[in-house]
């Protein structure tokens, strides 16, 4: 099933780009974000990484998104999803993406059809919701968020949300069907230049129901208040 979906969104992906092509003065274009790239800590004896970065190629109506969240967890990838996604501009500021995602991490490979929305809510919150749909008869979806307060040109306050629903239990990989995990940030950082800014923060994550247990179940905390220090930079 997944197959065909993705054989639909490569050939409708290929066919905009070269109607896209056409157009002399739509130059072709490509930027690289890393949102977050800190070591997270409970306490100092309990530390974790997290690396979550983005990066696109294309025109002003069609571009190819690569996404990757990865975190690390004493010196091993506890947690590795990618996405690669056709992005097609359907309003101001606001982008509608198909394509595919597998989660490495953790074991055994989950891979995902995705359909999503991206952009700028009114107010300026960045928004991104998707829908997965995976093998078996696997369903999720994903609702994310985040805004900016400046509080000067330089330093900025960004608090950001993240939760995540699952259609069933998936014992393998720790998942539990109905809301899963939510995630909230709390990050201060300074634009030494606009392209690269260290900061500081609070992250809080919380597991729910299934989640919960099957976390507890291995002996691990259903919640977690962890102080952060990282950069962002894009190019």
């Amino acid at each position: 099933m997944i197959q065909k979906i993705l054989i639909v969104l490569i050939s409708s992906s290929l066919s905009s780009a070269v109607f896209s092509s056409e157009m002399e003065d739509d130059p072709l274009l490509a930027k690289v974000m890393v949102a977050q790239f800190e070591t997270r800590m409970t306490d100092f004896s309990e530390t974790s990484a997290v690396l979550d970065a983005q990066a696109w190629l294309g025109k002003d109506l069609n571009k190819l998104w690569l996404k990757t969240d990865i975190e690390f967890d004493n010196d091993n990838v506890g947690e590795a999803e990618f996405q690669a996604l056709y992005s097609r501009a359907i309003a101001s500021f606001w982008d509608i993406q198909v394509g595919w995602r597998t989660d490495i991490r953790p074991e055994p490979n989950r891979n995902w059809a995705v359909i999503g929305l991206q952009g700028l809510a009114p107010y300026w919150f960045e928004i991104e919701a998707n829908a997965f749909i995976g093998d078996d008869g696997r369903t999720a979806a994903r609702l994310e968020a985040e805004y900016e307060v400046l509080l000067t040109q330089q330093l900025i306050l960004t608090p950001d949300f993240e939760v995540n629903v699952y259609g069933k239990d998936d014992a393998a990989t720790g998942t539990g069907a109905g809301v899963s995990d939510l995630e909230l940030g709390l990050r201060l950082r300074y634009e030494i230049r606009r392209e690269f800014a260290p900061y500081i923060g609070v992250n809080w994550t919380k597991k729910f129901g299934q989640t919960a247990q099957f976390a507890r179940d291995e002996g691990i905390a259903s919640n977690d208040l962890q102080f952060v220090v990282g950069i962002r930079v894009w190019f």
